[in-house]
């Protein structure tokens, strides 16, 4: 049966922790709770997979001490509007990790939780394993986040379109017809968060060099957004693909997934398999 604890964020708002299985801790922002019928449905549809948490739980939780909280269903329910800044970012995963009775610990993050990773690599002596899944470590889409979160941002602050139409009956991909699903202090929170990190020099910010670390992406992980959400691309396996090389010698492990988009290679089948062997090929798990 997992234990479970409190983290007591930077906002002061507090945040469950449950802590499975034994071995070398190791970081998961993850949902656990089960999803509706009707929101598993629509995440399938989407191409999301509405069992990741529970998969990760259990594949890893025989080889680690996992330490879990669902920091991105938290932010959405205890939105950081003018907080959520990279100090405050990287300080909420330490109190998390803290929540969980560990000093050294590897974490694994998907998406702008990867970036939260790298964050928090560049601010503590702590961590030992770092697994970044769609989103690059170099070159990352900073810049074209803003805009999107900004578009998002602005289109929250508006009157419902009465044509748009809700993410279930939406075909996938066709953003433009969905209703704003957030509200506008979820979103704020987020362009907060991408405004701090407009100076922020991912070519030169350097790791420590003891420190284990994976990228990973999809070849396919790109979105054109229309004028509506900003009229940008964010690309995140090209300038995985197009910088592996300079990763690699940098000492990153970087993984390319072949015909996966942001919501394939974020699948528990993908996942899996993939943390796992690099966790045992850099020692991170229980002998």
């Amino acid at each position: 049966m997992a234990a479970t604890a409190e983290a007591v964020l930077h906002d002061g708002s507090v945040i469950p922790v449950s802590v499975h299985g034994d071995g070398p801790a190791l970081l998961l922002l993850a949902r656990l709770e089960p999803y509706t019928p009707d929101e598993a449905a629509t995440m399938r549809k989407w191409g999301g997979d509405p069992d990741l948490g529970p998969a990760l739980v259990d594949g890893f939780s025989g080889s680690n001490r996992l330490i879990v909280a669902d920091y991105e269903g938290h932010r959405m329910a205890h939105p950081a509007t003018e907080t959520l800044t990279p100090d405050n970012l990287a300080a909420d995963l330490l109190a998390i990790a803290d929540a969980g009775g560990t000093a050294a610990f590897g974490y694994y993050g998907y998406s702008w939780l990867a970036l939260a990773g790298l964050q928090l690599a560049l601010r503590t002596d702590r961590l030992r394993a770092l697994a970044m899944g769609g989103f690059p470590p170099r070159d990352g889409p900073y810049r074209s986040m803003l805009a999107v979160t900004r578009a998002a941002h602005a289109a929250s602050t508006r009157a419902p379109d009465p044509s748009a139409i809700s993410l279930a009956e939406a075909e996938p991909g066709d953003w433009d017809s969905v209703a704003v699903q957030t509200t506008e202090a979820q979103t704020r929170q987020f362009v907060t968060l991408y405004e701090a990190l407009q100076d922020f020099d991912d070519v030169a910010a350097a790791v420590p060099a003891s420190l284990s670390r994976l990228a990973f992406a999809g070849a396919n992980d790109q979105i054109d957004y229309s004028e509506q959400w900003g009229g940008v691309r964010v690309s995140i396996g090209e300038p995985l693909a197009k910088h592996r090389d300079v990763l690699l010698a940098d000492g990153w492990d970087v993984q390319v997934l072949p015909g996966l988009d942001h919501l394939g290679a974020m699948h528990g089948a993908v996942v899996l398999p993939l943390l796992g062997a690099w966790l045992r090929k850099v020692g991170w798990v229980r002998d």
